[in-house]
């Protein structure tokens, strides 16, 4: 049995959050493993897990699970497979603590590193559109 879509939930107007997505999108070009919806929309409204969620990276499993911050991206390199499997497993080994705090000092400089896209929708192809939620 193949597993399950997960889906990606990300920051639209963040410029390091659509370039993951351009990474995974490489990667599972199939689109298999993930669908991706920005934090903004109302796919995340409906399934959005906690009240008070820092601004982050959100994986949502197939099995419903919510994956947050620097775990979440342990989840998607370990699922995307081939070397990113073993990038996912040796950061897994490096304990969440000091992983989310090196996520959130990346995640409180990334729009001034990384600005947004001038279009934050972007033009996709056809076959990659299906893969967003609104």
């Amino acid at each position: 049995m193949a597993p399950q879509t997960d889906t990606i939930f990300f920051d639209g107007g963040c410029g390091l959050c659509h370039r993951g997505v351009r990474f995974v999108m490489r990667r599972d070009a199939e689109g298999k493993a993930f669908r991706f919806a920005p934090l903004q929309g109302e796919t995340f409204a409906r399934a959005r897990p906690l009240d008070d969620l820092p601004e982050t990276m959100v994986v949502q499993t197939s099995d419903g699970r919510f994956l947050l911050r620097s775990s979440a991206w342990v989840y998607i390199l370990r699922r995307l497979g081939g070397r990113w499997k073993w990038v996912g497993g040796m950061l897994g080994l490096v304990p969440r603590p000091i992983r989310d705090t090196a996520y959130d000092l990346v995640a409180r400089i990334r729009h001034r590193l990384f600005h947004a896209p001038a279009d934050v929708c972007g033009i996709l192809p056809p076959d990659q559109r299906t893969r967003f939620d609104p």
